[in-house]
């Protein structure tokens, strides 16, 4: 009998229950600071008003919290499948697929929202590095750097080809650029600045390094394929 793994798994197990209170606790935190500006968009949601509701921040991230349940319901479901299937890393594949696009589209989402002077004011483009930093603010900063914060935190964990730091840093800083692309191509009066593609690609990068433990490796790629028995021959 190994006694050190009998010993050794109640703390781990104890370790999980602090780490997910501590989580509770912290989005419990932050909905209650951010609780009047949702419960001002709650009205319109709830009606499925386009206006207050869809086409704003605030509107965004209530509908985002809402749909929580049934994202982590579609994680319970895929890992179930892949669990009846003799998948290894079940839990982990399924919560990192679906932490992709329920942590990455609401942010996609509010960078695509149209100004004031959609259509009509003229694209506007900012290369020069760094200069943008001081107009965004604290707030526009911690913003971008959230953009892509889930596909950096989730994708080396499903994907073992983007397992490594330069990886994360160029699918941030592509997926930015293509961001910053559409925004000058449909006119919708943002400024498509070098400065958002690096403040981007950082928040990929570091929520990244805040998964590394987890990251998928080469090694276990083909245990997620089951092989059929092979049968000598003769």
């Amino acid at each position: 009998m190994n006694h050190n793994a009998t010993l050794s798994a109640p703390p781990r197990r104890t370790r999980r229950i602090v780490l997910l209170s501590l989580a509770i606790l912290g989005v419990a935190c932050a909905l209650f600071v951010v609780r009047g500006p949702l419960m001002m968009s709650a009205p319109r949601c709830v009606a499925g008003r386009w206006h207050g509701c869809f086409d704003t921040f605030n509107g965004v991230v209530l509908m985002t919290l809402v749909a929580l349940p049934l994202a982590g319901l579609l994680v319970w479901v895929l890992a179930r499948r892949r669990r009846a299937a003799g998948l290894t890393w079940a839990w982990r594949m399924s919560l990192a697929e679906v932490g992709m696009v329920h942590g990455t589209a609401p942010f996609l989402w509010m960078t695509m929202m149209p100004g004031g002077g959609a259509g009509i004011v003229p694209p506007r483009v900012s290369l020069v590095p760094l200069r943008d930093l001081v107009m965004m603010g604290s707030l526009g900063i911690v913003g971008n750097l959230l953009v892509f914060a889930s596909l950096g935190f989730f994708a080396p964990m499903r994907f073992a080809a983007l397992a490594s730091v330069p990886r994360i840093l160029a699918l941030g800083a592509g997926c930015s650029v293509l961001v910053e692309t559409a925004q000058y191509v449909l006119r919708l009066d943002r400024v498509s600045s070098v400065d958002d593609v690096l403040v981007n690609a950082t928040g990929a990068v570091l929520a990244g390094l805040a998964s590394r433990r987890w990251w998928r490796t080469r090694a276990e790629a083909p245990s997620d394929q089951t092989h059929p028995a092979q049968v000598p021959a003769g």
